[in-house]
């Protein structure tokens, strides 16, 4: 059986900042060389919880219209799979129960957006070292909860304050976090937009993702695109960056059953694309 090459991570104009039609990010990836695209819009919460980056809760159900649709209309063999992209914040966990199973979800992303304000609200004093602390510790948290099949943009926290990101300060924390993630058994993401960020580095950057290997912690690829030019977007360097840290195979979802590729494959399926 052939194992498909997915970006495992975009979005649709339901969270409100993403633009352009489904079909138009399936034709990019369909011409990136990839096998198939994970639509992975931001989850609804309750009480209007971030609503202004997010689909509201009735509208999931537009959602999973949506890429049906999309799965209806991809090129034969392109195949489009049903994700989401559900916040982890304290207390939140029996409404992501409930929410993922509205759904067969193929893949549900994992994320500790540290920039929304209620989340500012909750845990931010002005101490960034403390914030910098209670990001990784929500990070572990969120993979011990069993909600999640990987953990998006990892080391996102890097883009709160350029200037005070001191890694060897804070490899301690992040030897802990990735040692109680890897007994869960959750993947975590190569995330290739962080070019796009104030700190201008894949999420997360080379020296996590070396620890991350230390502790065999399997890794899926994906551009987190908001716009269809962007699916894809740095796959080839983000190859081989893995690469380089030691890991010879990437991760895909399907029915939540994790699968994986060789990266030489990959980059083979990649070599032959038409944009």
């Amino acid at each position: 059986m052939r194992v498909m090459l997915f970006d495992s991570h975009m979005h649709t104009t339901l969270c409100k900042h993403a633009t352009g039609y489904l079909w138009e990010y399936v034709d990019r990836g369909w011409k990136a060389g990839l096998d198939g695209v994970i639509f992975t819009c931001h989850s609804p919460m309750p009480n209007r919880f971030s609503h202004q980056v997010r689909m509201e809760p009735d509208e999931i159900w537009d959602y999973i219209a949506l890429v049906g649709e999309a799965q209806d209309s991809a090129p034969e063999g392109f195949e489009v799979r049903l994700g989401l992209e559900s916040d982890y914040f304290p207390g939140m966990e029996s409404w992501l129960e409930q929410l993922h199973g509205t759904a067969d979800f193929h893949y549900i992303l994992g994320s500790v957006h540290w920039h929304i304000a209620e989340y500012n609200a909750a845990f931010y004093n002005g101490d960034i070292w403390q914030f910098q602390c209670q990001y990784f510790e929500h990070l572990a948290e969120s993979a011990e909860c069993g909600l999640f099949d990987c953990l998006a943009h990892p080391d996102l926290i890097k883009n709160a304050s350029v200037e005070d990101w001191q890694l060897d300060r804070l490899r301690p924390v992040l030897e802990k976090t990735l040692d109680r993630i890897a007994a869960t058994g959750v993947a975590m993401e190569l995330n290739t937009s962080g070019y796009h960020k104030i700190f201008p580095e894949m999420n997360p950057g080379p020296e996590i993702l070396t620890m991350m290997k230390e502790r065999e912690i399997p890794v899926v690829l994906g551009s987190d695109s908001h716009q269809p030019e962007r699916v894809a977007e740095s796959f080839v360097p983000a190859l081989q960056m893995l690469e380089v840290a030691g890991y010879d195979v990437i991760s895909s979802f399907e029915g939540r059953q994790r699968q994986e590729l060789e990266i030489a494959e990959a980059k083979a399926r990649l070599a032959e694309a038409v944009v």
